[in-house]
């Protein structure tokens, strides 16, 4: 697990993944306006329980990683990513204005659904690019970079959603209303400004399913695959977050706080982490990420009172940023080129089901034994998870003599 380094680091990251990642940020203003209020809209406007809501919310975000081995796949059988990310990002973006037509849970989770499946559609195809476009020595930088752009609209939107509900009275739909501009603008973004490898370092078209191309992906990548699911089951749906935050008892306008808090915290340390892993020990920083998390699990199971609800938020965002581009930068290191897209979708399909059954028993924890189970819950297998990284640092100690 020690990281890939190259002997020559190129001295900028390539155009394509800064273009790649401002096509992130403007679609994540949009998504993040929208969902910073959902959980607050669905509970308090339409009525619905906490466990509906994380069923809702497990469902959606597993929905969207599901997809995405579908589209890995068929993007590795065309060699062309470009497309399928364009029709992703298209479709999340015409199914903004669902959210402000919504008139009670169905509508709500055929919304959020669809836009899920655009997310799907659109994160296989666009992650094998970047690793395309980009040179292995800055691989990590590279992933960090996008994350931390993608982080900085998981911020922005937020921050917008406050600052309209406070001028606007309270006015969800009128929100949500403003959030089909910046998914519009980042759909032509990736239209016009994103170009494909061309020649010989297009990637080859392959067939992904058959037994000998699904035997290239080895051992190491299973791993990763396989963590990556134990992770995710520790790291439930930030919808909770938010619903936390509420139990605070600031205004309803500010709850959004906490998602900008996070972003901006999650966008400002993505880079950095990104730009470290190119030359240290994965698995060293996989065991930060995961104490950072059990640290934030505790201090929001630990009180609600808002200053503590902020702590607790913050380090959370400081262990996405550890660990989210990493994990990525992990995958394109064990997975061959022209399998990139099955790779990411493989990846994100187990991990779309743990969060699934991590967002679903982090509701069920909420409605039975209180909003501090839920994140002492998380914690407890946030150690499962160092546990399982000591049996893996142990087992290939005694491989290596």
């Amino acid at each position: 697990m020690s990281a890939v380094t190259g002997n020559k680091l190129p001295s900028r990251i390539p155009r394509g993944v800064w273009v790649l990642g401002f096509v992130s940020l403007l679609m994540d203003v949009s998504s993040e306006m929208i969902h910073s209020l959902l959980p607050l809209f669905m509970v308090g406007a339409l009525g619905l329980s906490v466990l509906s809501v994380g069923v809702i919310e497990g469902l959606a975000e597993a929905t969207a990683l599901m997809v995405k081995v579908f589209s890995g796949m068929l993007s590795d059988y065309l060699g062309k990513r470009k497309g399928l990310a364009l029709l992703g990002y298209g479709l999340a973006a015409l199914t903004k204005p669902m959210f402000a037509l919504a008139q009670g849970t169905g509508m709500v989770l055929a919304a959020r659904l669809t836009d899920r499946v655009g997310k799907g559609i659109r994160g296989a195809p666009r992650d094998a690019l970047l690793a395309d476009i980009t040179p292995p020595a800055v691989r990590g930088a590279a992933f960090g970079l996008r994350q931390a752009l993608d982080t900085a609209g998981a911020f922005i939107g937020p921050l917008l959603a406050v600052g309209l509900m406070l001028l606007w009275a309270n006015d969800f739909r009128a929100v949500f209303w403003v959030a089909v501009i910046p998914a519009a603008l980042s759909v032509a973004l990736l239209l016009f400004g994103v170009r494909e490898p061309q020649g010989e370092a297009a990637p080859k078209s392959v067939n992904p399913v058959s037994r000998a191309n699904l035997r290239r992906l080895g051992g190491a990548y299973w791993w990763v695959v396989g963590f990556g699911a134990v992770f995710t089951l520790a790291r439930f749906s930030e919808a909770f977050l938010v619903l936390r935050a509420e139990q605070s008892g600031v205004a309803i306008a500010y709850v959004p706080l906490v998602m900008v808090l996070m972003s901006l915290v999650y966008a400002a340390t993505a880079y950095p982490f990104g730009k470290l892993s190119d030359g240290m020990s994965h698995g060293r920083m996989l065991v930060w990420g995961l104490l950072v998390l059990i640290a934030a699990d505790l201090v929001l199971a630990w009180d609600a009172h808002w200053a503590v609800v902020l702590l607790g938020v913050s380090l959370w965002g400081v262990h996405m940023g550890i660990t989210q581009g990493l994990l990525l930068r992990m995958v394109a290191d064990t997975a061959p080129a022209d399998l990139r897209g099955t790779a990411f979708g493989f990846f994100n399909l187990m991990s779309g089901l743990a969060m699934l059954l991590a967002s679903v028993l982090a509701g069920l924890l909420w409605q039975t034994m209180g909003a501090a189970s839920t994140f002492y819950g998380g914690a407890l297998i946030s150690v499962l998870a160092l546990g399982v990284l000591a049996w893996r640092n142990v087992k290939l100690r005694a491989r290596n003599g």
